[in-house]
């Protein structure tokens, strides 16, 4: 539960994901706050992403219980955005960015409906929202890769959902992306809504988020950036193996 005695966001209890036998996640818990950009930190094969995937049933778990604001999945689905890995998606399949955007409205529209004239606007409205409404009409294969990118998060946004699960949104984007996924996380964060980003940049967490969730198989700490990003729990995580480590634990330890 929340501070405010509400159901969490995102509630993750004793869950573990294994392939092919070998454990990826083990017995995490962890309960998302409401309202706050959170940060999901860890080192390459830490089990970030496998958090998110397994959490929206992307990927089978071996054991554990989520709940998405006290609730499965299945029927809190309306309120939960997701942003996968930009790699991860085929971008020659024949679509313009607009329609890719709205198939965010699709739970609305209804599979093979015609997108009538109040869902292309709304698909536009977060188009521009993300600077690419002069793009509406350009096949995705034609855009730079932080335009794809910014043409999922309008895809996330369009469906105005509570929770935002975003999968390295940051990664191999332009600087004029970046700062327009940080200016749409904090608008999030104003209209209340929660954001779970998996995050790369250590140098940034501060900046960019309120809580961070330090993972690597285990859930190691979780919480406010100021009590929980220091470099004990940094080394903890990545077992010292980080070049830049030292520097950005001694920063945010404020020694």
């Amino acid at each position: 539960m929340t501070d405010d005695n509400q159901p969490s966001p995102l509630s993750i209890h004793d869950m573990t994901v294994a392939y092919q036998r070998r454990p990826v996640l083990w017995d995490v818990d962890y309960e998302a706050p409401s309202g706050k950009l959170v940060a999901i930190i860890g080192p390459n094969g830490a089990g970030k992403s496998t958090l998110i995937k397994a959490a929206l049933g992307l990927v089978p778990r071996a054991s554990g219980e989520i709940a998405f604001f006290g609730k499965p999945y299945h029927e809190m689905r309306s309120r939960i955005g997701y942003v996968p890995q930009r790699t991860s998606v085929d971008w020659d399949f024949p679509i313009d960015a607009l329609g890719v955007v709205a198939m965010g409205l699709y739970r609305k529209i209804g599979w093979f409906q015609p997108v009538s004239r109040k869902y292309r606007q709304q698909a536009l409205a977060a188009l521009e929202r993300v600077g690419l409404a002069e793009f509406a009409s350009r096949q995705i294969s034609q855009l730079s890769g932080g335009q794809q990118q910014r043409v999922f998060l309008a895809r996330a946004l369009v469906q105005n959902a509570d929770l935002y699960l975003m999968d390295e949104p940051f990664a191999g984007v332009d600087a004029a992306t970046e700062r327009a996924i940080v200016e749409l996380l904090r608008e999030l964060r104003s209209a209340g809504k929660t954001a779970l980003v998996v995050h790369h940049d250590l140098q940034t967490v501060a900046e960019y988020f309120d809580e961070v969730l330090l993972l690597n198989m285990r859930r190691i700490a979780s919480g406010p950036v100021e009590q929980v990003f220091t470099a004990e729990n940094l080394r903890r995580t990545y077992g010292g193996k980080l070049a830049l480590l030292d520097q950005v634990g001694h920063r945010m330890s404020g020694k």
